[in-house]
């Protein structure tokens, strides 16, 4: 069917998998091409199936909903990822939004906001649970926030921008020393200096810097 939107839905309980599936199929531009109950599971088919949009569950076995999204920016597969969730705390809807989510909809509104919310990121967009969304807002200001009160990336060099582009694309420091070809320490070096530059502290920071200005470097 021209412009069918192909999902695969992933989630250990069969009862909501079926909840699902029936509302999502009730729009006849959707289908629902696969169901996975655990997130190893849902990564094969999303390679094998290459769907548009991904629902995960972000408590799964074998492999969260997280661990799912990581794998697939890691191997830079096309596929929207719309979490479903019980989790309203922020920084668990942080994590997911850094981890390069369109959407994430709370469990109790599932069955209501489903459909808008695979149309929504199926056509680039993001979708985010109404109850939800001031953490869109708080997520708008940190950024602004940051480019105001840090060093932007123009402050970087060259190869340190393209190793911020590698550090964002999961890679670690021996393959990023082997795409530059250099030590892996040079690359330990680099990491450190862009660190220092940008302001970054805490576990992680660098990686979830990476992440949110990807597009940009």
């Amino acid at each position: 069917m021209a412009n069918e939107i192909r999902i695969v839905i992933a989630d250990d309980h069969p009862i909501v998998r079926r909840g699902l599936r029936q509302v999502i199929e009730s729009d006849s531009l959707l289908k629902v091409v696969a169901e996975a109950d655990d997130g190893e599971m849902a990564l094969a088919q999303i390679k094998e199936l290459k769907p548009d949009v991904a629902v995960l569950d972000i408590d799964m076995p074998k492999l969260d909903g997280f661990a799912v999204a990581r794998e697939v920016l890691k191997n830079k597969l096309p596929v929207a990822i719309v979490f479903l969730t019980l989790h309203s705390e922020e920084d668990i809807f942080n994590e997911g939004m850094d981890l390069g989510a369109q959407g994430y909809i709370l469990k109790e509104s599932a069955l209501t906001e489903i459909v808008n919310g695979i149309r929504a990121v199926a056509a680039g967009q993001h979708y985010v649970t109404s109850s939800l969304t001031s953490f869109l807002l708080h997520r708008r200001q940190s950024a602004q926030a940051l480019l105001q009160n840090q060093p932007s990336l123009n402050d970087l060099t060259l190869t340190e921008r393209r190793v911020l582009r590698l550090i964002a694309d999961y890679k670690s420091n021996k393959e990023i020393a082997a795409e530059l070809f250099v030590h892996h320490r040079t690359v330990e070096s680099h990491r450190t200096n862009i660190s220092q530059k940008l302001g970054l502290r805490g576990h992680n920071a660098l990686l979830k810097f990476a992440l949110h200005y990807k597009a940009e470097l």
